[in-house]
């Protein structure tokens, strides 16, 4: 089944994933003939983008901010999005029509580990950890309550600003409010208040309260800013042919954030895979490529790639990965894994089908 350089929001198409969730074991005997089947996984990737998201709410008495505070606020509404981290991890996916059989000495009691998608993890060694290290994801940060939205702004607003009719009049109550708490808190820092706290717990709340309290009013004039962080995961598989090449994997809307890559709304985000090696067969001491031992352990020697996240003309991620589908596929004389004295182990790359470690037990 050949495939295509597609791009999946993850859940929309069955993917292997990386991490092997669970583990069974298969062994060589009379029944199966001493023969294992196993599929070689292919790799694609997992590209996750974290954008951060902006709101900026101009306070309600936003005109009156240069006259009271002498200080610029935020005049208009506003939603920005920005991209604030991106990461690319490999997948393994099955290739369904590429399933190898190695054949073992009956007697020797010669086992495999495979993965929840046959996927090969390990011969003859049942301890093996095989979760490859990846890179960390970011996290999803939902937007945390405005200082307009606590009970610190509903305390600030006295009797009188409520009784107005008229917002500059509120204005100047709301000044007037921040200036009186401003004094009170120094009257309290320098001993000089007509009740003073009890105790340093009691003026750690004073202070606090009081605190709250101007950044509340101050809020009304200069406006609030609210951001969150919202993170989601693409599916990305491997261009057919040689050359690799390069796809739109999302869009950053000024407006949606995220969207989707044919939604011409938002700016692409692209992602490139460059091949930068291939995998070859092994030769001999001549320089003539070793041919495949019968029933021998198929493997993967991976080849390998470049991949890079870019948007607007700067890379945000970059990494060189080994590719599956760069490589080329040989096999271990099966008689290694059946020595009576000295039986060897195996173990393989979960993401790419390549030995990671063979050694004797």
């Amino acid at each position: 089944m050949k495939k295509i350089f597609a791009i999946l929001m993850l859940g929309v198409m069955a993917v292997v994933p990386a991490l092997a969730q669970s583990s069974s074991k298969l062994t060589a005997t009379k029944a199966s003939e001493y023969g294992l089947i196993y599929t070689l996984p292919l790799t694609a990737f997992e590209v996750t983008i974290a954008v951060e998201k902006t709101v900026n709410t101009p306070g309600d008495y936003y005109q009156y901010a240069r006259k009271y505070l002498n200080t610029d606020p935020i005049m208009q509404p506003s939603t920005k999005w920005r991209i604030v981290e991106t990461v690319v991890n490999p997948i393994a996916y099955a290739d369904e029509e590429s399933r190898y059989l190695a054949t073992f000495k009956g007697g020797a009691g010669t086992f495999m580990m495979v993965s929840d998608s046959n996927f090969p993890l390990s011969v003859n060694d049942e301890s093996y950890n095989p979760d490859p290290a990846l890179t960390p994801l970011p996290k999803a940060v939902a937007a945390k309550p405005t200082i307009l939205q606590t009970p610190a702004a509903q305390q600030a607003v006295t009797p009188e600003m409520i009784q107005s009719k008229s917002s500059a009049k509120r204005a100047e109550l709301a000044a007037d409010k921040i200036y009186e708490l401003r004094n009170n808190r120094n009257e309290i820092i320098t001993g000089q208040a007509d009740a003073m706290p009890s105790d340093g717990a009691a003026m750690k709340l004073a202070l606090d309260q009081i605190a709250a309290q101007e950044e509340a009013l101050t809020a009304m004039f200069l406006g609030t800013v609210q951001t969150s962080v919202e993170v989601r995961t693409y599916t990305v598989y491997l261009p057919d042919g040689p050359d690799g090449g390069r796809m739109v994997v999302a869009r950053l809307s000024a407006a949606e954030g995220l969207v989707e890559a044919d939604d011409l709304s938002g700016d692409p985000i692209y992602v490139e895979i460059t091949p930068v090696s291939r995998g070859e067969l092994p030769v001999n001491e001549k320089g003539v490529q070793k041919t495949f031992p019968k029933g021998g352990v198929a493997y993967r020697i991976p080849g390998s790639a470049w991949v890079s996240v870019k948007f607007d003309g700067k890379t945000l991620t970059e990494k060189e990965f080994d590719v599956a589908q760069y490589g080329v596929v040989f096999g271990l004389d099966p008689d290694l894994f059946t020595n009576k004295r000295e039986p060897a182990y195996l173990h393989f790359n979960p993401l790419t089908g390549g030995v990671r470690e063979l050694g004797t037990k």
